[in-house]
């Protein structure tokens, strides 16, 4: 019995040791990334390097337009995919009959959509969003390159429909999250079944919604591929103002000043520290999303 004992704590703490090591390993490996990357920029950070534009072939100056463009179009794809996400996580949710097929459709669709690489979403995008849609509508309007090119606003939808399961699926867990009984007090006080959603189900589920808004938030910031296609520029010498403008994102040039620069030594400093900008913009963007889903969540449970 002894014996059996010791055994099983043995094989306890090999399991924990081997768990640990894990979480170790993990926390080595950011340790050396973060580290490369705050040494390696840190010095090129400054008030004119955050404010200006590129210059001399992008071997100096600053960031600025990247870091414009990258805040826009994140803005732009959380207007057009938190909405449509929501709507179809409660449909799924609150109205689809598990077993019906359409249902079967709309899910297998939404698991498919999340394994798709990346790249391909950017060859859809030009091809749907820019020659589809786009030129389709040029040339209804009379118009030659308006819709038609890569702009901001193709490039957003194309982050927005990659994005898409993330937020269906978060929404959803959050949902499921929520006890049946409060729908069905809801439904014996008289209320309606998309007033028990409006009023009972969807203000309890934010800060499950908000959660799939931060992870949303911080792969739009990093990913290039879906937007080298439909709308990131290499340069340009003005901000985009129109959704129709094309722009500079940080991703896009991080991505050329380390593949594409004639003069590499002169460019890695600054791509350290555009690369160092991104992660302080993500990480920022993520800490207010925490800040104000804890925030829903204290007056949630305030109301109680």
């Amino acid at each position: 019995m002894t014996n059996k004992i010791n055994l099983r704590n043995i094989k306890d703490k090999l399991k924990i040791g081997l768990t640990g090591s894990a979480v170790l390993l993990i926390l080595a490996i950011l340790a050396i990334i973060l580290g490369t990357v705050i040494i390696g920029g840190y010095k090129s950070i400054s008030w004119e390097f955050l404010t200006q534009a590129p210059a001399d072939g992008m071997t100096k100056g600053g960031i600025f337009p990247a870091i414009f463009g990258m805040v826009f179009s994140l803005m732009l794809m959380l207007i057009a995919v938190v909405p449509v996400g929501v709507a179809t996580a409660v449909y799924l949710h609150e109205y689809a009959r598990p077993g019906f097929i359409l249902t079967k459709l709309i899910r297998g669709a939404v698991n498919n959509l999340a394994g798709v690489p990346s790249i391909v979403f950017g060859l859809f995008g030009l091809g749907f969003f820019i020659q589809f849609i786009g030129g389709g509508l040029d040339h209804s309007l009379g118009q030659t390159g308006l819709f038609g090119q890569p702009c901001i606003l193709w490039a957003s939808l194309t982050l927005a429909l990659m994005n898409l399961p993330m937020i269906i699926v978060a929404t959803e867990e959050a949902l499921r999250a929520i006890p049946q009984a409060e729908r069905a007090g809801a439904l014996a006080l008289g209320a309606t079944k998309w007033q028990s959603i409006r009023h009972v189900v969807l203000p309890q589920a934010i800060p499950g919604i908000l959660t799939g808004v931060v992870l949303v938030i911080s792969r739009g910031a990093g990913e290039v591929a879906p937007i080298m296609f439909t709308g990131a520029a290499y340069y340009l010498p003005y901000l985009p103002k129109l959704p129709t403008d094309q722009f500079m994102t940080l991703g896009y040039h991080i991505f050329v000043m380390t593949t594409q620069s004639p003069d590499i030594d002169a460019t890695v400093p600054i791509a350290m520290g555009a690369t160092l900008v991104l992660l302080a913009l993500t990480f920022s963007l993520n800490i207010i999303a925490i800040i104000i889903r804890s925030r829903t969540r204290s007056q949630l449970r305030k109301g109680r």
